[in-house]
């Protein structure tokens, strides 16, 4: 029974994980790509095609961080003090950034809350990314408590794939903008995620070739037989997914590119979930090491598992409710 729970766990954690950084990556990727509008009207029709959804995105980061609080508090006791710098930065910036999406719809001078939005929106997808390269790169631990220093996430491939991350939010949102706008906006849009495509396709042969020659362990996954022959499918699949997207921009269709990069952030989050788990602390705490007692895992999964579908239908409503493309001149309301 322990053993299921902590499964069902991490996969919960790991869904949420996955539903932020996909919902809430495009949003993100709005504020990367604001200082390249032309005018404030421009600005205002990127804003509006993420007014009715930004705020609700950060629920799934909630659930995530909190959910490896109560299912995993060791892991939670380590990871924290690791990563806790970049962890305020993201958090700070998160704020500020939601602070300058709300002053700005109402203040005369919007320069102010420009600045404020871009900055917010690139450092936390920064920061995030940091946070990942920090896990990947593995987390010192030593008794079962964190033995590292307040920096060591600072390494040349932590800041990798940070700014990684920031072209991978930045290609998130220019084909959302494609999708959800009309005019200048989406046709800049169109050869932006042009861009932001072939930055994500280096950044992921970066970190593919880093890990594994970095991290012994990574390779043994990946390249030993029969791994090898189960796992080659996934970077053929994201070199066909990412061909695919580059070819729906080219030819002028609004949806699948977007749903591409999706699929791409996906196979991404595979890949590294194939390459750590069942490391919830790479490479010493797997998520067994890790569980909480599972009389307080039951417990959870009672009121976890009944609001899920709730919000997975709130979600799926507002979607729907809000569907169709942004024009120039509409209201925010």
């Amino acid at each position: 029974m322990e053993w299921y729970l902590a499964l069902i766990w991490a996969g919960i954690i790991g869904a949420a994980v996955a539903m932020y950084v996909i919902l809430d990556g495009f949003d993100l990727g709005i504020g990367v790509l604001f200082p390249f509008a032309e005018n404030e009207r421009e600005r205002d029709q990127m804003m509006r095609s993420v007014a009715p959804f930004w705020d609700g995105n950060e629920t799934w980061l909630v659930l995530g961080g909190g959910g490896l609080f109560v299912a995993f508090p060791q892991a939670y006791a380590v990871i924290m003090p690791a990563l806790y710098l970049p962890v305020i930065v993201m958090l700070l910036a998160l704020v500020f950034r939601g602070v300058a999406f709300e002053f700005r719809t109402v203040s005369q001078s919007k320069k102010f809350w420009n600045v404020g939005f871009t900055a917010g929106s690139t450092l936390a997808a920064f920061a995030q990314g940091v946070i990942l390269g920090g896990l990947i790169d593995g987390i010192k631990v030593r008794d079962g408590a964190f033995a590292g220093g307040s920096f060591d996430w600072a390494t040349p491939f932590g800041l990798l794939c940070g700014v990684a991350l920031v072209a991978g939010y930045g290609l998130l949102g220019a084909t959302w903008l494609v999708m959800k706008t009309e005019g200048r906006v989406a046709v800049r849009a169109r050869w932006q995620a042009k861009v932001f495509l072939l930055l994500v396709l280096v950044f992921m042969a970066g970190v593919s070739l880093w890990t594994p020659i970095v991290e012994p362990r990574i390779a043994a996954r990946w390249f030993s037989l029969p791994n090898f022959y189960f796992l080659w499918p996934v970077p053929v699949v994201t070199a066909f997914t990412a061909f695919m997207a580059w070819r729906w921009l080219e030819a002028g269709r609004d949806g699948p590119p977007f749903f591409a990069s999706i699929v791409l952030f996906l196979l991404g989050y595979l890949g590294l979930v194939i390459s750590v788990f069942p490391y919830l602390v790479p490479p010493s705490l797997t998520i067994w090491d890790t569980a909480a007692a599972p009389a307080t895992q039951v417990f959870m999964l009672i009121g976890t598992l009944p609001l899920l579908p709730l919000i997975l239908g709130y979600i799926v409503f507002v979607y729907w409710l809000f569907r169709g493309k942004v024009r120039e001149g509409e209201s925010y309301h």
